[in-house]
C-alpha cells in the first residue's frame, strides 16, 4: 500500500507542474472550437507571388484567350457575383452551351481536384481544359500566344515576371496564382470557430447541429467545407432513375477513370459562400437551397428533413459567406 501511495505521489508531484504549464499555455493560446469540430477556418493569408497574382489576374479577365476574343474567364466566373455566372450551363464562342453546371472559381484552391470529374489534379491542369473546349475559349495555346506575344506591355510584364517570357506554362501559373489569391475568408462561421461565439446567432448554431445531426459533414466537412472527395450522386436513391436526356455529363468520374463504380461519381462540392451561388449541383437541376437540400435528404440521407429544419440549416450555410474583399464590386 505504501509502495502504491509513493508511486502515486510521485505520479502527483509530475503531473502538477504539467498541469501549471498547461494552464499557462492555455491562457497565452486558448483552445479553439474549430479544434473538435468537422469543419475548419480558413486561412486568414495566402503567401503568393503579388507579381504572379497581378498578372494572373490581367489574363483572367483578357477575352483573347479565346478564339473570336469574346470569351474570357471572368466572363464564366465573373468574380463580382461569387466567382460564376448563375446559370444552368455557361456559354462559350458562337453561344455554344456547356454541357454542365459552371462552379465558382473562390475557394478553387481548396479543392483536392479540379472539375465535378476530377480530370484535373491542379489549377494549372484546369487551365487547359477551357481553353480547348469548343464549347468554351475553343482555341489553342499557339493562337493565344501570338496574340499575347503582340501586345509590347504585356510581354514586358511577362519577361519581368518569367524567364521564359509569354509560354502556356507561364500563362497557366499566372492564372492559377491568381486563383489561389482568391479565398474568402473570415466568414462568420469562421469567426465562430476561432472563438468567437457571438459571431453567429443560436438559430444559426441550431442549423449548424442539425447540419450535423443529419450527417451532412460525412461529405461536406474540412477547410472547404467540401471539395476534398467523391461521392455517388444517389447513395440511397437512383439520381437518375427515370431520365430520358442523360448526357455523358451525367456518368461523372467514370467519363475519367472508366471504372464502372465511379459511375455518377462526382467531386463533393464546397459550401463556401453557397447562399451565392445557386443553381446547385452538376447539372444546374436546384434552383434554390431548399429545392438541394430537399433533393440531397432523399437521394443522399434517404430520410425527410422537416421545413423547419431546412430553414434552420439555410440559416447555418449563410454563415459560410467569407470575405471578396475587392471582388465583391469589381
Amino acid at each position: 500500500m505504501k509502495g502504491i501511495m509513493f508511486r502515486f505521489k510521485v505520479h502527483l508531484n509530475f503531473l502538477i507542474p504539467v498541469l501549471q504549464i498547461a494552464s499557462v499555455f492555455y491562457a497565452l493560446y486558448p483552445v479553439t472550437v474549430w479544434a473538435v469540430e468537422p469543419i475548419t477556418p480558413i486561412p486568414l493569408k495566402a503567401r503568393l507571388d503579388i507579381n504572379k497574382v497581378s498578372l494572373g489576374k490581367q489574363l483572367f479577365h483578357d477575352r483573347r484567350l479565346s478564339k473570336d476574343n469574346s470569351i474570357s474567364c471572368a466572363s464564366c466566373h465573373p468574380l463580382n457575383n461569387a466567382g460564376m455566372d448563375g446559370k444552368v450551363v455557361s456559354v462559350g464562342v458562337n453561344g455554344r452551351l456547356g454541357v454542365i453546371n459552371t462552379p465558382t472559381v473562390f475557394n478553387s484552391s481548396l479543392n483536392f481536384v479540379q472539375f465535378w470529374d476530377g480530370r484535373a489534379l491542379t489549377l494549372e491542369d484546369q487551365i487547359d481544359d477551357p481553353v480547348h473546349n469548343p464549347n468554351e475559349m475553343a482555341t489553342d495555346w499557339p493562337s493565344i500566344i501570338k496574340k499575347l506575344s503582340m501586345d509590347h506591355k504585356l510581354s514586358a510584364s511577362f519577361n519581368e515576371v518569367y524567364s521564359n517570357g509569354i509560354s502556356s506554362q507561364s500563362i497557366k501559373d499566372a492564372i492559377a496564382t491568381f486563383e489561389r489569391s482568391l479565398n474568402t475568408p473570415n466568414s462568420r462561421f469562421d469567426r465562430y470557430l476561432r472563438g468567437d461565439t457571438n459571431a453567429i446567432t443560436r438559430q444559426e448554431l441550431e442549423g449548424y447541429k442539425l447540419f450535423k445531426a443529419y450527417g451532412c459533414t460525412s461529405c461536406h466537412q474540412g477547410v472547404a467545407v467540401g471539395g476534398n472527395m467523391f461521392e455517388k450522386m444517389g447513395v440511397i436513391h437512383d439520381y437518375f432513375a427515370g431520365r430520358v436526356n442523360m448526357r455523358e455529363a451525367d456518368n461523372g468520374r467514370y467519363n475519367v477513370t472508366g471504372i464502372e463504380e465511379h459511375r455518377h461519381e462526382f467531386k463533393v462540392p464546397s459550401l463556401r459562400n453557397i447562399t451565392l451561388t445557386a443553381p446547385y449541383f452538376h447539372d444546374g437541376s436546384a434552383p434554390t437551397l431548399l429545392v438541394a437540400i430537399q433533393i440531397m435528404s432523399k437521394y443522399q440521407l434517404g430520410r425527410t428533413v422537416e421545413d423547419e429544419d431546412i430553414h434552420k440549416i439555410i440559416k447555418f450555410l449563410h454563415t459560410l459567406t467569407g470575405e471578396f474583399g475587392e471582388y465583391a464590386n469589381e
